[in-house]
């Protein structure tokens, strides 16, 4: 969607941001900081099909992005790939998608609605988790009830008004009050996210809530140099007890299969999403050895590299 408020919506970057092709080849696009309202660090706006997307993240190919997109619907249905899995929309609904997931737009659907990018950072850390903004074991797809709704579209709309007014204060102001504003909105989006009492629940042990968000953070960055659960409780400084009931409060699996799930699914990408050979494919999410990583992706999902690859093409 090609103003300043909607490109990063449709393309997972800017006319004027700069992207780049990790290990794997699969384009990744930064946030678009350089069409953001004063420069701030969110954009909110219309999404139409008046508006076209960017030439380098067609449709119908898939990307990553580093940052946050939040979409809002009053038209549809709309069909949205994210991670393997295709996520119909319709009016009333919301997708999140959220750093580093691969997702594809549709070229069928008409993108009706409110897009809300949000740039890594831009919050701070207790809003950051107090909003489950890395969140990854919660579904994209939000279906709020109308009470809900409501309030969802009045939080939303009242973010679009301070975004839109930088006349009447500061740029300091301006963007502290977006920042409430924002986080205002997202305690109500995550408050839907969460669904159930048992996910208030996992949220509720602060300290072990503490503990898995340095562990998911640590796996997202090491996981392909590093698969043993030892060697995260060596770095974190946690023994393998604590790492264990911390992960399994929080996502009702071992540490070893958390680790496990994240390599798959990163395979997954690269195979589906790349046309590197599949023991490249295996070296970016750390086996030397193709055959250990066959094995391993055999073990995992039922399949081997290549007939997984074989059934998406």
């Amino acid at each position: 969607m090609a103003d300043r408020t909607g490109q990063s919506a449709g393309d997972g970057a800017g006319a004027g941001g700069t992207h780049g092709v990790d290990g794997g080849g699969i384009r990744t696009f930064p946030f678009p900081a350089d069409l953001a309202v004063g420069g701030v660090g969110i954009q909110i706006g219309p999404m139409g099909g008046d508006r076209t997307w960017h030439t380098d993240a067609p449709l119908h190919r898939v990307h990553r992005i580093d940052f946050h997109v939040v979409m809002l619907f009053t038209g549809g249905p709309v069909r949205h790939m994210i991670d393997f899995t295709e996520y119909e929309a319709h009016p009333g609904e919301l997708l999140w998608i959220r750093p580093g997931q691969v997702h594809r737009f549709s070229r069928k659907s008409g993108y009706r609605g409110t897009v809300l990018t949000m740039q890594p950072g831009f919050l701070p850390r207790a809003t950051v988790e107090a909003t489950g903004l890395y969140r990854y074991d919660l579904p994209p797809l939000l279906r709020p009830d109308p009470a809900q709704l409501t309030a969802l579209q009045a939080a939303l709309d009242q973010l679009r008004r301070e975004y839109e007014d930088t006349a009447t204060l500061p740029l300091s102001l301006h963007t502290a009050v977006l920042r409430h504003t924002l986080t205002a909105f997202l305690l109500r989006l995550a408050h839907l996210a969460a669904g159930s009492a048992e996910a208030s629940r996992q949220r509720a042990d602060s300290t072990l809530g503490d503990t898995f968000t340095r562990f998911r953070d640590a796996v997202e960055r090491d996981f392909p140099t590093q698969h043993g659960v030892s060697g995260y409780a060596d770095a974190l400084g946690y023994s393998r007890r604590t790492l264990v009931r911390a992960v399994r409060a929080a996502t009702g699996e071992t540490p070893k299969g958390f680790i496990d799930k994240r390599v798959v699914l990163e395979a997954k990408r690269l195979l589906a999403h790349t046309d590197l050979p599949i023991g490249r494919v295996g070296a970016a999410v750390g086996f030397a050895d193709a055959a250990n990583f066959s094995k391993f992706f055999h073990l995992h999902t039922g399949r081997t590299p290549a007939t997984f690859r074989a059934e998406l093409r």
